[in-house]
């Protein structure tokens, strides 16, 4: 496997959470590896840090193990969520990986999903604006064969919704395993909902990298032609009562 921008270059892995995993060696608890990748800024951090929370607590008796992926250094970022995708492999072997993405953070999960061990990747509210400034539509061929979540906000001011619904509409072309959730009248912190918005992205985890189950909203989601499946409005109060 090709090897990544290595530590020196400014990423690495955050402190291991969810699943036990011994000092230095690889446990066989552990079925499956998380990796948050965190947006632009230290003052907008969104989701990112509850559902560390929230995975950790719900992840553990799943044998997943989450890790917050710190950027530094000149690399690109999706070349440092790549090398952490190979360090994940390094440290826990032959297991599923999901990247999951808010803001800057988002762009980079979509960019490297082609990693030989994601199988899943979570986009929230990425940033697609600036990527796109060329004209030159953001690839989708590396999200074939992955499951796929993107989630937005319909009053990002930052980063257009519409975006990312192209963006979906083109990947679910090749990729039927693709949806997409938008959180109606939220903005792109998605703070309103931000509890549903963790709940979410918990569900779709679960079920993409450790039970292969999943929600019934989900479930749909992923079932339904687009446009419904990419404009799937988020319910408020989602994940007070799953039925897994």
């Amino acid at each position: 496997m090709a090897q990544h921008a290595p530590p020196a270059r400014g990423a690495r892995l955050g402190r291991a959470a969810g699943a036990r995993t011994g000092s230095g060696s690889t446990e066989s608890t552990v079925n499956g590896v998380v990796l948050l990748l965190p947006g632009a800024s230290r003052f907008s951090p969104g989701p990112v840090r509850p559902l560390a929370r929230a995975l950790a607590r719900a992840g553990g008796a799943e044998g997943l193990v989450t890790h917050m992926v710190i950027h530094g250094g000149d690399a690109a970022r999706e070349e440092q969520a790549g090398w952490a995708a190979d360090e994940a492999v390094r440290r826990y072997g032959d297991v599923p990986v999901c990247l999951a993405g808010y803001d800057a953070g988002g762009l980079a999960a979509l960019r490297a999903a082609g990693h030989g061990a994601v199988n899943s990747v979570v986009v929230i509210a990425p940033c697609l604006d600036a990527a796109a400034a060329d004209g030159t539509p953001e690839p989708v061929k590396q999200l074939s064969g992955r499951q796929v979540l993107i989630v937005h906000g319909t009053n990002d001011a930052r980063s257009d919704p519409e975006a990312s619904f192209r963006l979906a509409a083109r990947a679910k072309k090749a990729n039927r395993s693709t949806c997409r959730f938008e959180v109606h009248s939220d903005g792109h912190g998605l703070r309103e909902h931000q509890p549903e918005v963790v709940a979410l992205a918990v569900d779709f985890i679960l079920g993409a990298v450790a039970s292969g189950r999943y929600s019934r909203p989900v479930t749909d989601a992923l079932a339904a032609p687009p446009p419904l499946g990419l404009r799937m409005p988020l319910a408020s109060g989602f994940g007070r009562s799953l039925r897994r």
